[in-house]
């Protein structure tokens, strides 16, 4: 069964080659046909005669050719389709495991989804069936990349400019997989872009007027407004243990590819909604709280308005069942839907979700409880979209397709050059870059139903990799018992940081930001340290387990 799919999989992969080639003709036939266009409006009177009927030879072969070829991309189309389905009829008859929980593909039966660290298991590796999902690794383009990536992992040394371009068919995943890990791509209008992109807005709509029927128009007064965004790079380190490098493909792929796409889609989504503008997106929330016009607004962007009262709002906490639903209709009102035609979305955290559900619990005639809420506000609509890193009794929507974002290409995966400070890992940085604001900036609206002062900005991860890391002054004394130092440090120790040392015959060189793990010893800022006469000692502070300041000096030991 599985060779006939991967001979129906060889025929689709050759027309789907064939309509990309037809595709291609397609977009040249459309240039010929502007040109042709712009001759014709070229044609006076006085152009001879042979020049217009060369002019008229051409159009009619240029139809002729457009529909020839219509009528073959028709046929592809057909032939694609008819494929696909025998496929699926063939999948459908295979079993999706045996028994014992082999899929026969050498991977360990489910592969297991790592959205939202629930660990729940799917049948498919990121929606491919077993067949995709052999076809693809067995792509030489996915093959030599992987190769390429355990090849390095096993190398006990720094790696320098050994980037790694993903090739297409990996790209793909990529992308799937951060849409899929970000909740409001998918909710928001979002378009690629190959660098800068202005987006032009219509102004408000102006009444047409009435008058005779053979009276003279009047004029309207349309007005364009235009945005620029422009491409902000997201991303960090993915640590991939070597063990799993050295294992099968699947469970290589699956680390790497879900590993980028958590990580940016995370940061996607929190600047949706709360982004600063600054080397990232505007974000919802932070363009309405806005009260003064910034020095930076475009000057061909739409008049800016002040909309921090009419669109942040907050409910009464007391509020239940009808009342509370009524009220909160009446907020969403002021979202501007004069330019959207799309549903609306609604972000708030699972606690957020769970009062709104309790404050719509009734008993039906049965004498059964139900509730109303089932993943969109009831009487509202739109969807329902948890973010567990807003803050409880906030919510964040309106109409997403007014939210711009642009996504820049040039995804990719390379390998750390600073491996010594990894332990027995390989670790891979993803990167990917976008930009975005509201466009239309009152089809949004920001609700707190605990009335409370709903949140308008969030903590974003600090860039501290490309910020100097902080210097420590040490000093170092004599410690009380011998083969010991005492250690000073200035300034102390921040509210909720911790200190590690390490001692050696130099000081440590350390980044800001820099996770410390083996090799470093805890330290409480006030016990003596045990040293060696002549050694250094070099103290890091550290911000849940990063480096955010670092002091060295040569210790003093008692006798």
């Amino acid at each position: 069964m599985a060779l006939k799919v991967l001979l129906l999989r060889k025929k689709l992969e050759a027309k789907n080659a064939e309509l990309k080639v037809q595709r291609e003709k397609e977009k040249e036939l459309k240039t010929r046909e502007t040109e042709l266009e712009k001759a014709i409006d070229e044609i006076r009177e006085d152009t001879p005669a042979e020049d217009q009927e060369a002019v008229e030879k051409s159009a009619e072969e240029l139809e002729q050719e457009k529909e020839a070829l219509k009528t073959a991309i028709r046929a592809l189309e057909d032939d694609i389709k008819e494929i696909e389905e025998a496929i699926k009829a063939e999948e459908e008859k295979e079993p999706t495991a045996d028994p014992a929980g082999d899929t026969g593909d050498g991977s360990d039966g489910e592969a297991r989804s790592h959205e939202g660290g629930e660990g729940r298991s799917m049948k498919k590796f990121f929606g491919m069936s077993r067949q995709e999902r052999a076809a693809f690794f067995a792509n030489e383009e996915v093959k030599t990349f992987l190769e390429r990536l355990r090849e390095i992992g096993k190398e006990k040394r720094a790696v320098s400019g050994s980037e790694l371009i993903i090739p297409e068919l990996m790209l793909d995943l990529i992308k799937e997989n951060v849409e899929k890990y970000s909740k409001l791509i998918s909710k928001v209008r979002m378009r690629p872009v190959p660098g800068k992109a202005r987006q032009n807005i219509m102004g408000k709509i102006p009444e047409a007027v009435w008058t005779e029927a053979c009276g003279t128009l009047n004029e309207l007064d349309f007005l364009f407004g235009q945005v620029e965004v422009d491409g902000y790079k997201v991303g960090g380190f993915v640590p991939i243990c070597n063990a799993t490098l050295e294992d099968n493909d699947v469970n290589l792929a699956q680390e790497v590819i879900a590993g980028i796409g958590q990580a940016i889609g995370i940061a996607i989504d929190k600047a949706i909604l709360y982004g600063s503008g600054v080397k990232m997106p505007m974000g919802i929330a932070t363009r309405l709280a806005q009260t003064v016009k910034p020095a930076d607004y475009p000057d061909k962007a739409p008049e800016w308005e002040d909309l921090h009262s009419t669109n942040i709002k907050k409910m009464d906490a007391a509020l239940n069942g009808a009342e509370f639903y009524s009220r909160l209709i009446l907020h969403t009102a002021a979202t501007n839907s004069d330019y959207a035609t799309g549903e609306k979305f609604w972000a708030m955290n699972e606690l957020t979700y769970a009062t709104i559900l309790s404050k719509s619990v009734t008993v039906n005639m049965a004498g059964t409880f139900v509730a109303s809420v089932n993943g969109t506000l009831p009487l509202i609509n739109g969807e329902i979209v948890i973010l567990n890193f807003m803050d409880d009794g906030d919510i964040v929507g309106g109409y997403g397709q007014c939210y711009f974002l642009a996504e820049r290409a040039g995804t990719s995966v390379a390998v750390s050059d600073q491996y010594k400070f990894v332990e027995d890992q390989t670790v891979f940085k993803g990167t990917a870059r976008y930009d975005g604001m509201p466009v239309i900036a009152d089809a949004f609206i920001v609700i707190n139903i605990e009335n409370v002062d709903a949140a308008t900005i969030a903590d974003f991860k600090p860039d501290r990799a490309n910020e100097e890391i902080e210097l420590l002054a040490i000093a170092s004394a004599a410690g009380t018992n011998a083969g010991t130092t005492k250690i000073t440090v200035t300034p102390e120790v921040e509210a909720g940081n911790t200190y590690k040392y390490k001692v050696l015959n130099a000081p440590e060189r350390v980044r800001n930001g820099e996770r410390i793990r083996k090799g470093w010893t805890g330290w409480d800022g006030i016990s003596d340290i045990e040293a060696e006469p002549g050694t250094v000692i070099t103290v890091v502070e550290l911000d849940g387990g990063e480096a955010v300041k670092v002091g060295s000096t040569s210790v003093a030991v008692k006798e």
